[in-house]
């Protein structure tokens, strides 16, 4: 008998993202348009985020608490990242709304990207185009820029990240 290891990949965190904030289903060739992904891509992340039991139904709904919860506690383990040389990029974490609103802070996180106008520590997004996806919705932006907050983030600026992600996917 030949057993098969199904693994996230850090791409499956933003279709979740992206699902949660989607107020109706979305077709997997929209999603693929809306995250600079190929339509493969998405079916691959949709069977992926199936079988870890974070998605069910045709509709293709996000289990919102379960998904909050491995975003909270497990996220910075599985997909870890450590903040990198000074670029020039996007704002993200608590450089970035909502948490720019609630930390004051003198060392900035970027998705290095030559569309950004700010310097700081380069921080890798989720997927190389996660950046495009999030400029151009500004509601998964907020999204991925709490989730980097969660992977990078020190207590405080988790517990607050933590927070608003709540609001936001739950």
């Amino acid at each position: 008998m030949k057993f098969v290891q199904s693994v996230m990949s850090p791409l499956d965190v933003v279709v979740l993202a992206k699902l949660c904030l989607v107020k109706a289903p979305m077709t997997q060739v929209a999603l693929a348009q809306d995250l600079f992904l190929s339509q493969s891509e998405i079916s691959k992340s949709i069977a992926r985020s199936t079988y870890a039991g974070l998605l069910f139904g045709a509709g293709h709904q996000v289990m919102r608490l379960g998904f909050f919860d491995f975003l909270k506690f497990g996220i910075r383990y599985a997909f870890p990242q450590q903040p990198g040389p000074v670029v020039a990029g996007v704002p993200t974490a608590h450089s970035a709304a909502p948490l720019s609103d609630l930390i004051a802070s003198e060392e900035p996180y970027v998705w290095p990207s030559a569309l950004g106008k700010v310097r700081g520590h380069g921080i890798a997004p989720l997927y190389p185009k996660a950046v495009d996806a999030a400029l151009r919705d500004p509601e998964l932006y907020e999204v991925l820029a709490l989730i980097d907050a969660l992977r990078i983030g020190r207590a405080r600026e988790r517990n607050l990240a933590a927070e608003e992600l709540r609001k936001r996917i739950c």
